[in-house]
């Protein structure tokens, strides 16, 4: 009996599925890219051998580059929780990125019975006392409250109701933000930002979108503003926030022409608190020399306003379609493609 059920075992060790076989890399539980892709259902192809390395079916595509956190899905840049590793020529991806940020893309999460998107709640950042960004005699609360005004007006052409965090230059407080949301019954919270540098003002250009991080990752966020790794409510619609901000920023980069900064994830006081889908777009930099008058042109802010839009209604569009399940039996041939570089 015991001979009996030790090859058992050797037999179920040999066949174990991808969980069975996770690897720890710098304290993180990792998984063969190989044996999840098909475990659900996805073709594996190396674009470059031992470096850039792609996953297809006709739900999802990923470009993942070894020893990087900087992937592209779905046609848009995204910030991973850890680099992709690799084990004796094999690539390895986070158990963490396989749940938390490739699932949500193979398989969207669903919204509750009959739950709709009514409301939206646009939060202008900084006023008041709080100017943000300053470039010349450019400051970044104007242009966030200019473009949220024109944001709620297409929202509400589009049949939205919509309400903002402020109404004029004034200072509110940021924890008050994501409460007056959650007070008010919002479906989707989005943040308006603009971005600005220091250092290389002539190379740096391009929206980025951040969500919520998930818990035990690190922000990918420069400032590290929400530093830690333990939940917050906003980590209740973490997949849903990740889909909202791909979309999103998928939109703003073909809708603009703009350089693609990607997704990425923060712990910021305004998406914390959020008991709502919810993300905060930095919609370019007010530094750089093209980027920066367009930002201060109200046409420009209208194509932007439009992708926002664009991207929410194909975020809605993406939680309503019927549900997905793993295909296995493709037929993708996959092709090579340019990665995206975080700057």
């Amino acid at each position: 009996m015991t001979n009996r059920i030790l090859c058992c075992l050797l037999l179920w060790l040999a066949l174990a599925p991808a969980a069975s076989r996770a690897a720890f890399v710098n304290g993180h539980s990792y998984i063969p890219v190989s044996d999840w892709a098909q475990a659900n259902g996805l073709k594996l192809a190396w674009l470059r051998r031992g470096e850039q390395l792609a996953v297809a079916n006709h739900n999802l595509r990923a470009i993942f580059v070894v020893d990087s956190a900087d992937a592209q899905i779905n046609g848009v840049a995204v910030r991973l929780c850890f680099p992709v590793a690799s084990a004796h020529g094999s690539p390895l991806v986070s158990q963490l990125d396989a749940d938390k940020t490739l699932r949500p893309f193979l398989y969207p999460p669903r919204p509750a019975a009959g739950h709709k998107i009514n409301t939206i709640c646009l939060d202008p950042g900084h006023g008041g006392r709080d100017t943000g960004n300053r470039v010349g005699a450019h400051n970044e609360k104007t242009y966030t409250l200019a473009l949220a005004q024109e944001l709620r007006d297409q929202l509400l052409q589009a049949g939205f109701h919509v309400f903002l965090t402020r109404n004029d230059d004034s200072y509110v407080e940021l924890p008050l933000r994501p409460a007056l949301a959650n007070q008010r019954g919002a479906d989707l919270f989005v943040s308006l930002h603009f971005n600005a540098t220091q250092s290389g003002m002539n190379d740096v250009s391009g929206p980025e979108t951040y969500c919520i991080t998930p818990v035990g990752a690190s922000s990918s966020n420069a400032q590290g503003e929400g530093s830690g790794y333990g939940p917050t409510p906003a980590n209740h619609n973490e997949l849903k926030s990740l889909i909202l901000a791909a979309q999103t920023q998928k939109s703003l980069v073909k809708n603009l022409g703009a350089t693609d900064r990607g997704v990425r994830r923060a712990r910021f006081a305004v998406l914390r608190d959020a008991l709502m889908p919810a993300i905060l777009i930095e919609g370019g930099y007010m530094t750089h020399p093209l980027e920066g008058p367009r930002i201060f042109d109200a046409g420009y802010r209208r194509l932007m306003a439009k992708a926002i839009l664009q991207g929410i209604l194909a975020y809605q569009k993406t939680l309503q379609s019927p549900a997905l399940a793993p295909d296995h039996h493709l037929k993708h041939s996959l092709h090579p493609s340019n990665t995206p570089t975080f700057q």
